[in-house]
Order: structure tokens, then sequence, then C-alpha cells
């Protein structure tokens, strides 16, 4: 049984047995305006008034029962929520992580004057437009030999994004 079918069965049994409570409780009221209102009410009505009285202990306490046993399943229902957000908020955490991780590592390779796949030296320049130039500061400072040249990071990525074919619209960075 899940979580949300267990909520609907205690429910309609806790509105059942408040229900109940509630007609029970109006009894009594009603019985104890009967011993007032006759006289020697008290012995006259004795066994009316300790059955109605047992029968409403015992239907609160069930209704009390019921009631902490929804309580703690509510509890219960948080907590699995609560671990599926966390798994979630993870997955999307290491996804960033790793996306992140990817940008700093073009970074390194553009500022040892390496040569990268435009479409890696874009998403560096949508991360952080300030580590791009100061990647591509430190790249002019390095000499031109010993440059490597590197695939993207991104390969997946790449076959989705369309090319620009437009030579005004390129730009080409040394």
């Amino acid at each position: 049984m899940k979580i949300g079918e267990a909520r609907g069965i205690y429910s309609a049994q806790i509105n059942i047995y408040g229900d109940k409570k509630a007609e029970l409780d109006k009894e009594r009221k009603e019985l104890a305006k009967k011993i007032k209102a006759t006289p020697d009410g008290a012995k006259v009505y004795e066994n009316e008034a300790a059955k109605l009285e047992l029968s409403y202990n015992k239907v609160s306490d069930k209704y009390d029962e019921y009631r902490e046993f929804m309580q703690q399943l509510m509890e219960m229902h948080m907590t699995y929520s609560n671990v599926e957000n966390s798994r979630q908020q993870g997955e999307t955490a290491k996804k960033i992580a790793e996306d992140e991780a990817k940008v700093l590592e073009v970074a390194r390779r553009i500022a040892h004057g390496d040569k990268v796949p435009p479409n890696d030296e874009k998403k560096l320049m949508e991360y952080s437009m300030e580590i791009y130039m100061a990647s591509k500061n430190l790249a002019m400072l390095r000499s031109q030999k010993d440059r490597k040249e590197y695939d993207s990071l991104w390969d997946d990525e790449d076959e989705k994004a369309p090319e620009n074919t437009n030579a005004d619209e390129q730009i080409i960075w040394s």
C-alpha cells in the first residue's frame, strides 16, 4: 500500500470516528440536562450515563490512535519527499559541477596557449567573460610554439549546435 492510499483510508476512518465522537458528546450533554431536570436523575440515569461515557471514551481513544498514526504517516511522507528532493538536487549539483570543471579545463587550455574548439570557447565566455579574458591574456603571453590542439569537451552537444556559416558573423580568435 502506498502512503497516499493509506492517508485516504485513515482520513476516512478519522472522519467516521470524529463524527461518532461528536454524536456521543451531544448525547452526553443531552443526558446531563435530563439528569439535572429529573429529581434523583443521577441514580435514574446512572447506567445510561456510564454506558455513554464508556462508548465516548472508547471512540475518543480510537480517534486519537488514528490521528497519531496519521501524524506518523505524514512525517514519513515528508521524509520520503525530502529524500527525493535531496537526490534530485544532488544530481543537478553533480551536473553543474561537471560543467564547471569542463569550463575551467577549457580556460586552463586556453591560458596555456593551446587551441580549443570555438564551441568550447563560447561556453567559457557564457560562463564567465572575466575568466575567458584572463585565459586569453595569459595565452598571449605564452609562446606560439608548443601549442596543443584539443577536441571539444562537449562532443555530445556539438552535434546539436548548428554551425555558423556566415563569415561576417564569425569571430576569429588568435
